[in-house]
Order: structure tokens, then C-alpha cells, then sequence
């Protein structure tokens, strides 16, 4: 019986020492549990998600020597871990000297390398180069290696020869993306069972280590994939993730751990807890000629016959991932005050209550800025938000400054060497950008200076979409905290904060069900129905189909489904396509008017937009790369457009 520890840590992006701590903590509290092998993540020391500082010569050697002290700290104990692996004698064709994601295992204060392999670590055979893992800009993999060396890749894939007991005990190393390989030329899962076959030495267990970030449906893929593949090799499959945030710069992404041992009947016999750090020991009791893990909580092992695990939730889902990134960013900013921008709707509303999960109300301040165009109702729901949550809660109407704006640029008057002069005329849709500006510019960016704090982006994914915010206006903020869910997600994780999580009406009913508008002119007016120019219920799909699909669907292909009378199931909509428009002529006026938005000045306030958390399969920020373009119909498009019109 081998005792291994499934080692989900949290790892700090960029902190080398920081994490070198923790896994020495890690590897003496596997010691005290008498564990035979420790398992930690992916670039358990340097973070996975830390951009170009893998550019610094003095950060990488930083790495190498702390793996090289964990190493050391292996005294009567089996340990693999990720990290950097380098060559100082071979350099990349940028020029910088050369460097792996790697595997690296120690026993007993020695390196266990791995058979065949030219390098005493592991190399990751799959460098992913998509969304945003761009592990290819940084390190050279395996195949490239096999290359140098006129060798096949498959012979240098090796496994890791361990000692327990006694007896021999051997790992197949995964890093990640290694297991991830439907898609690719080679396999090195199936490599490792093939080489194991060949050298008649058993596989006791495959182990993936992973840095792998949350999204929703990651989870339950990984499931569907990693129980089929343990099926398949009749050996258990040790998946360890680690924990933490880490971002790209724009793109903040909660790394869940979720940790799981699939057993070699492929079930799933352990997994741990999301965004918890812990240890937790599984026993591999010999079976035959295959292990079976057994969790070692409190003694009690687990029934061979294991239950499904239950459908995860999506609002809750994103309400965990949400309260983790969002308290994990605080504490990494040292942000400690919270300025919110109330208006009486929904955005506002969900944001002030998830922040009030985090923070105690006195380090939150909220603010209703009406103008003439803000109803009671709202301006009333407002303060019975602020009331509910027990925040600061402070009015401060912008209509006086709107007037003072409005004037100045009213009278001003552009002059040229000619002698010509110009003046400018202010439209109503600039007067609502004013507002909108004063707002976040002057009003909650002053507020935020004067209490030592950052204020929020409100917005949501549907909004961003199209661009529905003014740019250095309600687009701002030090952070979008739901600037990836979709409208019918916020008004869903609205329900969930106030049911499960406090279990009170702390958002307002009557937010909940007014209609969601701007109120920014006299043609926002929701006491006569004139709300935001969107149907959610329609535009949260079509919106979804351009971003969020791995085969992003453009006009033509929403046209050539409308016209084939298959757009309702194309786009999972709850109503015929003619609950929301009379006709063609309406219907393709509407796709080319969001589509002329989304991929034109769209695309810009994006760019300048604050940092996202990642919740979907495709966030805005660094997950969707975008380019600034004009927005383009395929030749198809306008020949369907013709026929239909």
C-alpha cells in the first residue's frame, strides 16, 4: 500500500520564494502524515500566468536553485513537482538561452530522472498556444528536442522509476496539456502505455500536474475525458491543479485546484474541494496488477461503488469563482475600501452585494449620482440597497455639473489663423456621455482619492459586447468583476446572493424586476417602458455565438441559419425567432447593427477596459485577442441578405 499526498497548493504568480515556502511546509506536513510521495503542480514555483518576466535571466535562475533546494528537502520522502527547467548551453532562435516546462521528481535527496530522457526533468511534450496560454513564446518542448536529436519523440518520453517499500513503483509523468491530446499528432498518454508494454514494467499510476485555470464546462470535460482514459489503461489517472489567481493583465483567472484521483475502473474516487489549499492523502492498494486509490479521511476509505457527482450549478459555479477572484485580487492590490456607483439597477445592485461578501460594509461606500432623467423608483432602490448591505451611502447629484459642462462647451467657439470661426453643437446622446464621464471621472474616481480606495466597473458581458458604456465614463474602474456574464447571468447570480448566500432580499425586488435602462435622457424613461435598445433574452445569445464558441460564428452564418429556419436551435433560444422580430428587413437590420458595433468602436472601449475575471469559455481582455478593424460581411452574406430582403 502506497501512501500519496495530492498536493493543491496555492501558488503566487511571480513569487518564487513565497511558494518555495509553501512547499516546504507542504513537504513536512507529508512527512508528519508519513506519506510515501508528495505530488505539487504545474510551475509550482514561479506561478503560471506571470507574462514576460520570463525574460529575466535572474528570476529563472531564481527558480532553478529553490527546485533545486526542494529537491534537497526530499529526506525520506518521494516528491514531484513543476518548475522551470533550463539549458545554458542551447539558446532559442530569439535568441534567449532555452528553457522547459518540466517535471521534476527527487526521492530521498536525489533526482529520479526519467528513462531515456536527455535532461534529469520531464519536458512538456504539448505546449498549448491558444486562449491565453502561450506557453510557446516561452518554453521549447519535447518535440523540438527529439528533433535536435534526429530522434523520435516516443523515445524520449519516459517514465519515472520510484522505490517504494521495497518495490518498484512507476509513475507516467503528464504535464497539462499532455493529456489534453485529441487533437494533436501525438499522444504521449498513449507513448507511455506503449514504451510501458514494450519494457514489460507496469504503470502504477499516471500523473498530470497541472496549472489549469477555471472555466465554466472545464471541469466536467475533464471528467468525461480523464474517466474514459483511466478505463482504457486500467490504471488510476492523479490530476493535481493548483490553486491562487494569476493573470495576464487584463485577463484574471482563478486556478480552482479541484484536484481528482480517477480510479482504473474509471470513476471518480477523490476530489478536492475548489479554491482550497490542502493536503490530502489517498492510498493505492495493490490490486492485482493495478492500484486502487482509497481516501484516507479520517480512516474512512471510500466505497469501491462510488455515486455520480452531482451537476455542478452554474450560478454557483460563477458566485465561487467570483468571491475567490475577487477577495484573491484585494488582497493582492492591498485594496481595503470599495467605491460603487449605485444607480437602482441590477449591475450596480449585484456588485455592491458581492463585494458585501468580502468586505465588512464600512470599507464600502456607495453612490446615487441622479440627474433630471433618474426616476424615484430607482433612486429609491438605491438607498434601500445601501440600507439592506449596512454601507456608507452618499447622493451626490450630477445635474448641476451637466448644466455647468453643457454651458461651457455650448459658447465655445474654435477659431483658425484664417480668421474662421466654428462653434459646436452638443447632440443629446453627448449629453448622455457627460453624464456618464462625470460620473466615474470626477465624482467616484474623487470619492476613491479622498477614502484611500479604487472603484468599480459595473458592467456586463452583453454590454462590453456592443460597447453600451461610455468610454473613461461607466466603462471605468480599477476592475469589471461581472464584465463576463451575460444579463441573464447577472440577474441569476442576483437571485443566488439573495436566497443562498444571504439568505435575505438584500438586492431589492424592485431591481430585480425594474426594466433595466440607462436614464440618461428623456428617451430612457422607464416610467413609459423606454429601456435599454437590447432584448436580452435574444441578444444574450447572438451576442454568446460571436465570441464564445470555439468556431465563433460572423453574420453569414447567422443568416444562413435564420433563412434554413434552424436559428432557435443554432442560438438555444427559449422563443420562435418571430417573438422578436416582425421580419426579415427587421431582423437583418438588427444583426448588422450590433454586429457594426461589436466588431468596430466596440472592440476600442474594450481595449481600455479594466481587467476581467474569467468565467466563460472566452473572456474579453487577453482570452479574446482583438485587433482593431473595420467590420467585414462575407460575399455569401450579402448574397443571402438579397435573397431574404
Amino acid at each position: 500500500m502506497i501512501r500519496i499526498g495530492m498536493g493543491q497548493i496555492e501558488v503566487i504568480p511571480g513569487n518564487p520564494r513565497k511558494n518555495k515556502e509553501t512547499i516546504l511546509q507542504a513537504i513536512a506536513y507529508a512527512k508528519a502524515l508519513r506519506l510515501d510521495l508528495l505530488i505539487l503542480p504545474e510551475l509550482a514555483l514561479s506561478g503560471y500566468l506571470i507574462g514576460d518576466v520570463w525574460d529575466q535571466p535572474a528570476f529563472v535562475n531564481e527558480c532553478v536553485t529553490m527546485g533545486e533546494d526542494i529537491i534537497k528537502a526530499t529526506q525520506n520522502i518521494a516528491v514531484i513537482f513543476g518548475n522551470v527547467g533550463l539549458d545554458p548551453a542551447k539558446h532559442n532562435a530569439d535568441g534567449r538561452v532555452r528553457k522547459y516546462n518540466a517535471i521534476f521528481a527527487a526521492q530521498n535527496g536525489k533526482v529520479i530522472a526519467p528513462q531515456e530522457s536527455p535532461y534529469p526533468f520531464v519536458i512538456k511534450t504539448l505546449d498549448p498556444n491558444y486562449r491565453f496560454f502561450n506557453e510557446v513564446r516561452y518554453f521549447t518542448n519535447l518535440t523540438t528536442v527529439a528533433y535536435e536529436l534526429h530522434r523520435p519523440v516516443e523515445e524520449l518520453l519516459g517514465l519515472l522509476p520510484f522505490s517504494f517499500k521495497g518495490e518498484p513503483f512507476t509513475v507516467a509523468p503528464l504535464l497539462c496539456e499532455d493529456s489534453w491530446d485529441e487533437n494533436y499528432l501525438i499522444s504521449p498518454t498513449t507513448t507511455l502505455q506503449e514504451k510501458s508494454q514494450l519494457l514489460e514494467t507496469p504503470i502504477d499510476a499516471y500523473i498530470n500536474i497541472s496549472a489549469s485555470p477555471f472555466t465554466l464546462g472545464k471541469n466536467e470535460r475533464r471528467h468525461r475525458l480523464f474517466q474514459t482514459r483511466a478505463k482504457e489503461l486500467n490504471a488510476p489517472i492523479f490530476y493535481i491543479n493548483s490553486v491562487g489567481l494569476q493573470n495576464n493583465g487584463k485577463s484574471l483567472c482563478t486556478f480552482d485546484g479541484q484536484s481528482t484521483v480517477y480510479t482504473a475502473e474509471g470513476q471518480i474516487g477523490v476530489q478536492l474541494p475548489a479554491y482550497e489549499a490542502t493536503i490530502q492523502p489517498v492510498l493505492l492498494e495493490k490490486l492485482a496488477t493495478t492500484y486502487e486509490p482509497v481516501n484516507l479521511l479520517e480512516g474512512q476509505p471510500v466505497k469501491r461503488e462510488l455515486p455520480p457527482l452531482p451537476v455542478p450549478n452554474e450560478i454557483e459555479q460563477i458566485y465561487n469563482t467570483l468571491h475567490y477572484g475577487i477577495r484573491s485580487f484585494l488582497k493582492q492590490t492591498g485594496i481595503k475600501k470599495i467605491i460603487i456607483g449605485v444607480s437602482g439597477g441590477i449591475d450596480s445592485a449585484l456588485n455592491a452585494a458581492l463585494y458585501a461578501t468580502i468586505l465588512d460594509p464600512s470599507q464600502i461606500y456607495l453612490v446615487n449620482m441622479p440627474s433630471r432623467f433618474n426616476s424615484h423608483a430607482t433612486k429609491d432602490l438605491a438607498a434601500q440597497l445601501a440600507h439592506n448591505l449596512g454601507c456608507h451611502y452618499a447622493v451626490c447629484p450630477v445635474e448641476d455639473s451637466l448644466q455647468l459642462t453643457t454651458n461651457q462647451l455650448n459658447k465655445l467657439t474654435f477659431s483658425r489663423p484664417s480668421g474662421e470661426t466654428e462653434s459646436i453643437t452638443l447632440s443629446s446622446f453627448v449629453k448622455e456621455n457627460i453624464q456618464a464621464r462625470d460620473r466615474s471621472s470626477r465624482i467616484l474616481a474623487g470619492i476613491a482619492a479622498a477614502v484611500g480606495g479604487a472603484f468599480t466597473c459595473n458592467g456586463n458581458k452583453t454590454e462590453f459586447t456592443i460597447g453600451y458604456a461610455t468610454l473613461y465614463g461607466d466603462l471605468a474602474g480599477f476592475l469589471a468583476a461581472t464584465s463576463d456574464l451575460w444579463k441573464y447571468q447577472v440577474y441569476g447570480l442576483a437571485q443566488y446572493l439573495n436566497t443562498v448566500i444571504f439568505k435575505r432580499q438584500v438586492i431589492p425586488q424592485g431591481t430585480i424586476d425594474i426594466i433595466p435602462s440607462a436614464e440618461l435622457s428623456e428617451n430612457q424613461d422607464i416610467t413609459k417602458g423606454q429601456g435599454d435598445p437590447l432584448q436580452y433574452e435574444y441578444h444574450d445569445r447572438l451576442f454568446r455565438a460571436f465570441i464564445e464558441p470555439w468556431n465563433r460564428l460572423s453574420p453569414e452564418d447567422i443568416l444562413l441559419a435564420y433563412k434554413e429556419k434552424r436559428l432557435v436551435s443554432l442560438l438555444d433560444l427559449p422563443q420562435p425567432i418571430e417573438q422578436y422580430f416582425k421580419s426579415a428587413h427587421d431582423f437583418i437590420a438588427d444583426l448588422e447593427r450590433w454586429w457594426n458595433l461589436f466588431s468596430g468602436m466596440a472592440v476600442a472601449k474594450r481595449i481600455q477596459s479594466p481587467p476581467v475575471i474569467v468565467v466563460s469559455r472566452r473572456a474579453y481582455g487577453g482570452d479574446l485577442q482583438e485587433a482593431q478593424m473595420k467590420p467585414y460581411y462575407t460575399d455569401a452574406y450579402y448574397s443571402l441578405k438579397a435573397e431574404l430582403l
